[in-house]
């Protein structure tokens, strides 16, 4: 029997590895509902634009229909998943609640990464999914998502005190999960569980030296914190870098805005934060970042309202989401 070399086996498991996880078995049900959170400042409210040309989701299935066919039925509208729901209270005056499709981006015309990350949880498990965005454009977290252990500070009780909006998704997250019939009338009472935590954040502190410098010390508090409040010992979290730019970024500020984005990802790192280890990934965005001329937008701070990006980053939060609670195993 012919048996395979060291390098074609390598080639062969690199091979298994890549392929979708839409292709393997779902998690089977328990019975309960799985929720995750996701968090962060405008890149997870998601500028990632669905209609026009270039760079849009209707573009992109005009020139990649193999790998983003699948989003749309055959009348060719978005697919609206019937078995991850969505809640975002970011903005009062305009709750967000629904079958998981486009649409619940910055606009109706726009998505952000829990499109993606969506469809991945989605095929992952057999039980329904819940996915609750709390995301607010400008906020750093060096102020407005400081977790207590990084600075002693009062209650915060309004927007723009310190603090005020990791207050607010703990707030959230526990509005919801206090009563989940009212904000997803089909959950069927049979219990939930909170499984993992999202976070796309940074513009707003990439800019400021004093926040890069800050960065990685009230990450780690923020995650600490966050496990701590929700009473999840070990609650994954997938940490998405600011990589807006690319590799590619201008000398004048290039130092400070990669050690941002290597305090990001050094959360994910074992040697750096042994206490992480197996339950904090990261995710390398820069690899996603695409040009003007392939965009809808200038807006680099927003990716260039980049459709595939904003999908690309979802997606790959999803796929390092599964890999951390198959390593729960």
């Amino acid at each position: 029997m012919r048996t395979l070399s060291k390098w074609n086996a390598f080639i062969f498991l690199a091979a298994l590895l890549a392929l979708p996880h839409a292709h393997a078995k779902p998690v089977p049900a328990n019975g309960k509902l799985k929720v995750f959170i996701l968090a962060g400042q405008s890149n997870m409210v998601g500028f990632g634009q669905v209609k026009g040309s270039p760079g849009t989701m209707e573009s992109y299935l005009k020139t990649n229909p193999k790998d983003y066919g699948k989003l749309v039925d055959e009348s060719g509208n978005p697919v609206v998943r019937d078995d991850v729901w969505i809640v975002n209270l970011s903005d009062a005056a305009n709750v967000q609640k629904g079958w998981l499709t486009t649409g619940y981006g910055a606009a109706g015309g726009h998505i952000g990464p829990e499109y993606g990350f969506g469809f991945v949880m989605g095929d992952h498990y057999e039980d329904p999914v819940l996915l609750i965005k709390s995301a607010w454009g400008g906020r750093s977290l060096k102020h407005n998502f400081l977790s207590p252990s990084s600075a002693d500070y009062p209650k915060p009780e309004k927007d723009g005190d310190m603090g005020f909006h990791y207050a607010e998704v703990l707030r959230h997250v526990k509005e919801i999960t206090g009563d989940v019939k009212k904000h997803f009338p089909d959950y069927d009472g049979k219990g939930y569980e909170i499984v993992g935590f999202g976070w796309h954040q940074g513009w707003n502190d990439r800019i400021d030296q004093g926040a890069v410098d800050a960065y990685e010390a009230n990450l780690t508090n923020f995650v600490k914190d966050i496990r701590k409040d929700l009473g999840i010992a070990d609650l994954p979290f997938v940490i998405a870098n600011t990589g807006m730019g690319g590799w590619d970024i201008p000398v004048r500020y290039k130092a400070k805005v990669e050690k941002l984005m290597e305090a990001q990802l050094a959360l994910a790192d074992p040697e750096k934060h042994p206490e992480f280890k197996g339950t904090v990934a990261g995710v390398e965005t820069r690899d996603f970042q695409r040009t003007r001329e392939e965009s809808p937008s200038g807006q680099d701070f927003h990716w260039m309202r980049n459709w595939e990006t904003l999908y690309l980053i979802g997606k790959t939060m999803g796929d390092k989401m599964v890999g951390l609670l198959a390593a729960e195993k």
